[in-house]
């Protein structure tokens, strides 16, 4: 099989990863706190069940990163962690207690850290222009997951038999039917996925969009049975790589690479750290780093704190039941995919920096507007519910523009050989926000300024901050060319 079609089936299959983390979460929510409620559970039981899968998630992240980076391989990170989901699913069908329903959240989140993994191979495996819209294209699988996740409820709902000692019913069926759709992903993974050479950096810049170059690349793998590009010889995001540019040379001249003992890297470079020179206070408290992991935290806090609060809000205000939220769900999912679609589109056009500040500006007016008619709703029935759909759009309007800009531009502005660790620790902030977020919103529900006005303020704090460090914020590679030119100027 040649390395382009190796390449879709990998991201295909990566696609799938994402789709069904989707699933699961649309289909596992709906029904968590009537089946906790047969169990004898008390209310806070929901909070913690939630939070146990996103705190493990944020812990396993960086451990499972830092695990591709020494290894250069994802394959059989994902094959291990997806074991978590598989085992974490089957304790939520097994269903015995509320203390098994809690630990299954805790199983089955640990494999959630594979995502940091699989964004780390993305980053090194696609050029810094085209990742934006890999990145949308990833995020927009798991969007669809949530999209269509509701529907796989409509026949789970309906079973009612005995497995064994098991008895499947309308709460214990999410966590079998996930648990199945783990493990037909495995073998998916097994024969669809590979650890396709990493790109070097001088392939990301130079050779981007020469297909003659990257068949050269293919014949080279086929020829010697191994990649041109050995994940050991890149040097990351602020290295040169000189030894497959004069491999790649080489077989552009005709000449297969000559295999003598030099072509294999000596012993020390080969089992050589990537985090040998590493330094987190040098890798993330640098400006434009600080400001993109402020704004993966910002932009999830006030998600899902308006998440927790929508629910209380509308049965308050419309009498809106479980059809009409689920509607409300349904159509704010098609425009977040609608979202990063449009997205993909523009992030070829335009600088991630750019995106990212189109996402703060619209998060900026959603919650203004949030603050002024759903704080306090004015007028009758028709206006509130129209003040109400208005700030809801503008809400999941801005998400896909922030979400999608943070990650790829996290990528380029930090150190390529760490990127797994590096999108561990980003996911890990994403996840404190995730748990802290609910929390906030669950005690102010019924003090709509004090939380909306804090959520604004930190808006506001973060706009600013990118704006600041707006100039900062593009691949390092482009601010020593910009630097040399006018050098060059004067």
């Amino acid at each position: 099989m040649d390395y382009r079609r190796k390449k879709k089936l990998t991201f295909f299959t990566i696609g799938l990863i994402f789709l069904l983390s989707g699933i699961e979460y649309a289909v596992i929510l709906p029904t968590i706190w009537r089946y906790l409620q047969t169990l004898g559970a008390a209310p806070y039981f929901l909070g913690l069940g939630l939070s146990a899968f996103s705190l493990s998630g944020l812990l396993a992240g960086p451990i499972f990163g830092h695990w591709s980076d020494r290894t250069c391989t994802t394959k059989k990170i994902i094959l291990f962690a997806n074991l978590f989901e598989i085992v974490g699913n089957f304790m939520y069908f097994m269903g015995y207690s509320k203390w098994l329903l809690l630990a299954s959240r805790l199983v089955a989140g640990i494999g959630t850290g594979a995502g940091s993994s699989i964004f780390g191979f993305l980053t090194r495996s696609t050029a810094p222009e085209d990742r934006s819209t890999v990145f949308a294209a990833v995020m927009a699988c798991r969007q669809a997951g949530l999209l269509i996740g509701p529907a796989f409820n409509l026949f789970l709902r309906l079973c009612d038999f005995q497995l064994g000692p098991f008895v499947v019913n309308k709460y214990t069926a999410p966590g079998l039917f996930m648990c199945l759709l783990w493990i037909l992903l495995q073998f998916g993974v097994v024969f669809l996925y590979w650890d396709i050479p990493p790109l070097s950096s001088g392939q990301h810049r130079v050779g981007r969009g020469n297909t003659e170059d990257e068949t050269e690349v293919e014949e080279g793998e086929d020829e010697e049975g191994k990649p041109l590009v050995d994940p050991h010889e890149s040097l990351g995001s602020y290295g040169t790589v000189t030894s497959v540019q004069s491999r790649s040379s080489t077989v552009a001249n005709g000449d297969l690479p000559h295999p003598s003992p030099p072509a294999t890297p000596p012993p020390e470079e080969t089992h050589s750290s990537p985090f040998k020179s590493f330094s987190a206070g040098r890798e993330f408290l640098r400006e434009e780093v600080v400001v993109l992991l402020t704004a993966q935290f910002i932009t999830l806090f006030n998600q899902t704190a308006l998440e927790t609060m929508v629910t209380p809000l509308t049965q308050k205000y419309f009498n809106f039941g479980e059809l009409e939220n689920s509607i409300m769900y349904c159509i704010c999912g098609v425009e977040v995919i609608a979202g990063f679609f449009f997205v993909r589109w523009l992030s070829k056009r335009v600088a991630e920096r750019v995106v990212l500040a189109v996402g703060l500006i619209l998060c900026n007016i959603s919650c203004v507007w949030c603050l002024i008619f759903l704080a306090s709703p004015q007028g009758g029935f028709p206006w509130q519910l129209t003040e109400f759909i208005i700030g809801v759009f503008l809400q999941v309007l801005g998400l896909p523009f922030v979400a999608v800009a943070q990650v790829s531009l996290f990528s380029k502005v930090t150190a390529e050989k760490t990127q797994g660790f590096s999108q561990g620790v980003r996911r890990s902030v994403g996840g404190l926000a995730t748990i802290l977020g609910p929390l906030w919103a669950g005690g102010l529900t019924s003090n709509l300024y004090v939380m909306l006005g804090v959520m604004m303020g930190l808006l506001v704090l973060l706009t600013i901050m990118m704006f600041v460090s707006y100039d900062r914020l593009v691949e390092p590679a482009v601010v020593e060319h910009e630097n040399s030119n006018a050098e060059d100027t004067e």
